[in-house]
């Protein structure tokens, strides 16, 4: 994900009253910088990428701030707080297990810990079995690189090696993830040997010419890939860097191509699982299923917890004892997490997604048909979206002018993270699922006016 280098020089804007926002002081407030400033001073130089709006308390589809702003929240917390921000229901249930009196228990066995595992297997098509609870993302694409590595292992031997990922991919910030993700620029520290890890042309980015699936087969073999020596093949369900997906038969293709060379496929659900997407898991937008799915993110809709979820064959290869986490499954967090999904089931939110994204697409499609020369493309499904931009007359990103993008939309009052994927140039959308219609049209609205405002300076 790219970072943005944003002023912390207060400067006047003007001032906004609407149900959904409210700006009524300098941005950033000058009351903000002191502590801005010592924040810096005590972290690294790689936590300042962020819009320097500081949080201090957020409330269903809204962020505020000490000094009376209030933003609509487009980021839902890097796609975190799908249920709404502070959702009572997931506060209560946090409480209540603090109150309870187990605040964590390592791997020794708890009742919430098995009530969120069934809850997870219920929801997945069936024979997605077991549920391996962890702590971040990272964690679980780390351990299905692993899974497929060690089957590979074991029905190939050291030949069946090569576990292919794609170009453009992020899966996460730790080594294996890294080696795995598809962004040359942030694994230029890793020296060591990484043949096994290939990557290949994306499908789903509108730069990619050929689409089909024999472009895969000819990528692996450009790289002398043997296919029978094909561990396992791991993609997003849309890349987090541009919120696109593949296209349905090549996915299929994929599906049946691992099938048939005894590959495992993985799916990292952690930015799209749970409703993000219009549908409960991605990956049943390209009807398929994954051998291990790795979810995350929207899983608890506050607390960090994540899961890998795959068939049982496949999470049983390692022995009691030896695949384990000294926080997997925290009490506290599965609570969060069940509580959320019980909303999101009960409340439907995936489909509540499905009819807000076709709002939200509307809109961004009408606002790159005004602004076409720099809006190269409109991405994504449910409530997760992509605006990519360009510089005029090409496909080239235009960073820059995401970021100033960016930065007036949180004058503005309305909420984005840095933009993210190909040249820093993606403005990523992903509001809460809670979205009503007219809080979507307003943030649209606002996004208009920015772009408008940012090219005519």
């Amino acid at each position: 994900m790219a970072g943005g280098n944003y002023s912390l020089v207060p400067k006047k804007v003007k001032k906004v009253r609407t149900k959904h926002r409210r700006i009524v002081t300098e941005i950033p407030p000058r009351e903000s910088i002191a502590i801005l400033k010592k924040l810096r001073r005590r972290e690294p130089v790689s936590m300042t990428g962020q819009p320097p709006v500081m949080w201090d308390r957020a409330e269903g589809l809204h962020v505020f701030d000490r000094w009376g702003n209030k933003w609509l929240d487009w980021s839902s917390g890097v796609l975190v707080a799908s249920a709404g921000h502070s959702r009572k229901e997931i506060a209560a249930a946090i409480i209540g297990q603090v109150k309870h009196g187990l605040l964590h228990n390592y791997c020794f066995p708890s009742e919430i810990r098995q009530r969120l595992a069934e809850k997870i297997v219920k929801l997945a098509p069936k024979g997605l079995d077991k549920v391996f609870l962890l702590t971040t993302g990272a964690e679980t694409t780390e351990c299905a690189i692993k899974l497929s590595l060690t089957r590979g292992l074991a029905v190939g031997g050291r030949k069946k090696n090569i576990f292919v990922t794609f170009e453009g991919a992020f899966h996460g910030r730790t080594m294996g993830a890294q080696l795995a993700g598809g962004i040359p620029g942030l694994k230029e520290w890793i020296t060591m040997d990484t043949r096994s890890f290939v990557q290949v042309p994306y499908p789903g980015d509108y730069r990619c010419e050929d689409r089909s699936f024999a472009a895969f087969e000819k990528a692996l073999k450009r790289r002398g890939v043997n296919p029978k020596n094909v561990a396992g093949v791991m993609s997003e369900t849309y890349q987090g860097g541009g919120a696109s997906f593949m296209p349905v038969p090549f996915a299929r293709a994929l599906r049946k191509w691992c099938s048939r060379y005894d590959a495992l496929l993985t799916f990292d659900e952690v930015q799209a699982g749970f409703g993000r997407t219009g549908k409960m898991f991605g990956f049943q937008h390209y009807g398929v299923v994954p051998d291990l799915t790795c979810l995350g993110k929207g899983i608890s809709s506050s607390l960090p917890i994540s899961a890998l979820l795959g068939r049982a064959d496949l999470m049983d290869q390692y022995p009691p004892g030896s695949m384990t986490s000294t926080h997997t499954g925290s009490p506290v967090c599965c609570a969060a997490a069940l509580a959320n999904l019980e909303v999101i089931v009960k409340e439907k939110l995936h489909l509540n997604a499905a009819r807000m994204g076709k709002v939200l697409r509307a809109g961004l499609q009408k606002v790159q048909r005004k602004y076409r020369k720099v809006c190269g493309a409109v991405y994504g499904k449910g409530l997760v979206a992509g605006v990519y931009m360009i510089k005029p007359g090409t496909k080239d990103p235009d960073g820059g002018l995401a970021l100033r993008t960016v930065e007036r939309c949180m004058q503005k009052g309305l909420l984005m993270f840095s933009p993210v994927g190909f040249g820093g140039a993606l403005l990523k959308i992903a509001p809460p699922l809670t979205s009503t219609e007219d809080a979507i049209l307003e943030g649209v609205a606002v996004l208009d006016e920015a772009i408008g405002e940012v090219l005519a300076e």
